[in-house]
């Protein structure tokens, strides 16, 4: 799978983060949108290490991006692009957070217990019992269960779904499995949130109301190390704003100005 791919015409100063970690293309329709006005790059993390897509993601900033660039990085890429800012803040002129993983361990577990409490006995168990199958590494069809959990996630954090379509290329259990592992102990530590007294361009978070991922996990942390920080909660709206009746214009029109 090629890592990159580009929207628009250059200059090419704004990046689109994916989630996952090991599901690239969802953030397609953010960077369509945006490439009516702007040149975006969409890169398509490839390395099963969290050094290795920080430092994938740098390669293509510094060989692609008109410097600095401005990160968009949904759940997963929000983290991501935060750990860049800090480790290589020449390359980053703003970040922009949207529907971030909480920052502190404390806030981690609301996310599955919204989740559960959005779903049907049924869905329930069938929940507990593909995460019980993602956990057990002697296991098959990995891939197949995490796209089961995805969807029944996809039903526990959105508002007020549009009729779109999933544009991940492909996921990637290995990445997702690896990187994760990583990223937790990162958070658990403390060491991820210390990152961000090492960044020094502006930082907004955009979150939805209605995510499972608890809003305060995200501002209340980040505005203890962040030196010049927003928080920017739009309501009616779950985990991927783009993907709201409700929220999408909002959206688009808060991206617009963090972009003028």
């Amino acid at each position: 799978m090629e890592n990159l791919r580009s929207y628009g015409k250059a200059p090419f100063r704004i990046a689109v983060l994916h989630g996952g970690p090991g599901a690239p293309g969802e953030m397609a329709p953010v960077a369509r949108e945006l490439s009516h006005k702007h040149g975006v790059l969409e890169p398509l993390q490839t390395e099963d290490t969290l050094d290795g897509q920080v430092e994938e993601l740098r390669n293509v900033l510094a060989s692609r991006a008109s410097r600095p660039a401005v990160l968009i990085g949904w759940s997963w890429g929000a983290w991501l692009g935060y750990i860049l800012a800090a480790r290589h803040p020449a390359l980053t002129g703003k970040l922009i957070l949207v529907g971030s993983p909480p920052f502190e361990v404390r806030y981690a577990a609301q996310i599955e217990d919204t989740r559960m409490s959005r779903l049907s006995e049924e869905e329930q168990r069938e929940a507990a019992r593909t995460q019980k199958r993602l956990h057990d590494i002697t296991g098959q069809s990995h891939q197949t269960s995490l796209a089961r959990l995805g969807r029944l996630f996809a039903k526990t954090d959105t508002f007020h779904p549009l009729p779109v379509q999933d544009e991940t290329i492909k996921l990637q259990f290995n990445i997702y499995r690896a990187i994760w592992r990583t990223a937790s102990e990162m958070r658990r530590s403390g060491e991820l949130l210390e990152l961000g007294r090492q960044i020094r361009c502006p930082v907004v978070a955009i979150h939805g109301d209605y995510d499972p991922h608890p809003a305060e996990g995200v501002q209340k942390p980040l505005e203890t190390v962040l030196s010049d920080f927003r928080f920017i909660l739009l309501p009616k709206c779950g985990h991927a704003p783009w993907r709201e009746k409700d929220a999408r214009a909002k959206f688009y029109s808060v991206l617009s100005k963090e972009l003028e």
